[in-house]
């Protein structure tokens, strides 16, 4: 599991640690679309395969969520709701499991992912490029200067929509499932 190594990277002080952090989300984004790319252009699906994906990609993400809100980066709001979605949804799934059916995910899952890991990416690209700038006390910093931490929050709350509107979507297609597994 490479989260909490990137975790590990990303919260020291240093902009070759955090560059080291972004190398490794990097690897671990591409190495997941890879993954699932030639899982389904070889058929080498797997139920396991189904469950556990999605399941590194929430705790990949998580993990960077919650270190944005430890550095103040965002407000722990959308990413309580981004999060308690992730392990609601989990929880579906293995609740289900119990009944030997696997829950795919959703196109608009899948979708949720990117943007995820987009918000994420994007994040922590520019916290590197000002760590940076300022290491090297580059002129061009002053390009970049803006209030970052409103557009970090107003895109964690866009990413918060999409995860619960997701969530939502789950929960109604797989209702009948989750009132037999209830029972």
């Amino acid at each position: 599991m490479i989260a909490p190594v990137f975790m590990y990277f990303f919260l020291l002080d240093s902009y070759v640690m955090k560059l080291i952090s972004l190398g490794l989300f990097i690897v671990a984004a591409l190495t997941d679309f890879a993954d699932g790319y030639y899982a389904r252009r070889y058929g080498i699906v797997t139920g396991f395969g189904k469950f556990m994906d999605p399941l590194a990609d929430k705790i990949l993400v998580s993990s960077a969520l919650v270190s944005f809100i430890a550095l103040k980066y965002v407000s722990p709001l959308p990413v309580i709701l981004i999060i308690g979605r992730e392990f609601a949804i989990t929880g579906l799934r293995l609740l289900v499991a119990y009944r030997s059916v696997v829950i795919p995910p959703s196109w608009w899952a899948k979708v949720k992912t990117f943007f995820q890991l987009s918000y994420v990416g994007l994040v922590i690209a520019y916290i590197n490029l000002i760590g940076t700038l300022e290491h090297f006390n580059s002129p061009a910093l002053e390009l970049f200067q803006f209030d970052y931490i409103y557009w970090f929050n107003l895109l964690a709350w866009i990413t918060a929509v999409i995860t619960l509107l997701t969530g939502i979507d789950y929960v109604v297609r797989y209702f009948y499932l989750i009132k037999t597994v209830l029972k």
